[in-house]
């Protein structure tokens, strides 16, 4: 008899996802018979939302309507015929089948739901405000994994790239040791090296021709690369790395582009990496990019049999 994957649920998460309802539930007012100092419930609300922001061509069914916010139909159809005895909104039949019910809002209706719109958007911006830039990407980006993991993420994800912040740093020697050892069973002398190399970055950061890239997505940094001066004439490409949750996204080719068009701009002829033979993907993104093999040798490093690789390309 085979043995399912699936790992049983913690009583713990299950509890503390619980926790987090009843927060989110009090934050938001949803226990609340009306929201927004207003006279309607949230079904109420999220039932003019979902009218007022539907395409022109694509108004609602009551039965769609009900498959979208998953709303018992009995339920849903007594907040329809509510919001109709208001003036709110009305039942038309479709262009194209007859047969077809549409929903769509009276003027009374978008009237009303612009100024609901504006409540709950200043409700959102006083919840925001207190918080500094980072606090509010953080916030924002937890919120899109939530819903990713549950199901109901962004199709899309992008990343974004900045300057390095109070606090990355550290966290570039962090991950770059973390990632290291769980991939490759590196031992702790690639983060003494990486802290190395990071701390002289740091202590004789030259504006004119280095530079740091920090990749975030969803509120986490999760990726950077840096270029250093190694002479006049040639940069030097140190210390990429891309978290598992951004890989897929053309993360890692994003930032050795960014090295190569910061190279050119500042005035370097020639940009070299020094890499280990292991690190297929990194290896790849480097040869697409133009990078040559120009040297190899062997070394015992980071408690492993390694072959330490240079490349280079001209600029």
């Amino acid at each position: 008899m085979g043995t399912s994957s699936t790992l049983a649920v913690e009583p713990g998460d299950i509890a503390e996802v619980r926790r987090f309802n009843r927060f989110h539930t009090r934050l938001v007012g949803a226990l609340n018979e009306h929201l927004l100092a207003s006279s309607y419930s949230l079904p109420q609300m999220r039932v003019l939302y979902e009218i007022a922001t539907a395409a022109p061509d694509a108004a609602p069914s009551a039965r769609e309507l009900g498959d979208v916010l998953r709303v018992d139909t009995g339920y849903l159809s007594r907040i329809i015929a509510g919001l109709e005895s208001e003036g709110l909104l009305e039942r038309r039949s479709s262009p194209t089948n007859a047969k077809r019910l549409e929903l769509r809002l009276t003027d009374h209706g978008m009237a009303e739901f612009a100024k609901l719109n504006a409540a709950s958007a200043e409700e959102v911006r006083t919840l925001l405000e207190p918080l500094s830039a980072t606090g509010r990407r953080q916030l924002v980006g937890a919120m899109a994994r939530i819903r990713r993991l549950l199901g109901d993420g962004p199709q899309n994800r992008t990343f974004i790239l900045r300057d390095p912040e109070p606090g990355d740093l550290g966290w570039i020697t962090h991950m770059n040791g973390r990632i290291y050892a769980e991939e490759y069973g590196w031992d702790w002398t690639f983060e003494a090296l990486v802290a190395e190399i990071v701390g002289r970055f740091a202590k004789e950061f030259d504006p004119q021709g280095e530079k740091c890239w920090v990749a975030e997505l969803e509120g986490q940094v999760v990726g950077s690369v840096m270029v250093v001066r190694e002479d006049e004439e040639t940069a030097k490409l140190r210390l990429l790395w891309v978290d598992e949750a951004a890989r897929g996204l053309g993360l890692g080719r994003r930032l050795v582009e960014e090295c190569l068009r910061f190279a050119r701009a500042r005035g370097y002829r020639r940009m070299i990496l020094w890499t280990n033979d292991v690190l297929v993907s990194a290896r790849r993104i480097y040869q697409a990019a133009g990078f040559e093999l120009i040297e190899e040798e062997r070394h015992r490093s980071f408690g492993k049999d390694l072959v330490g690789q240079v490349w280079a390309r001209v600029l």
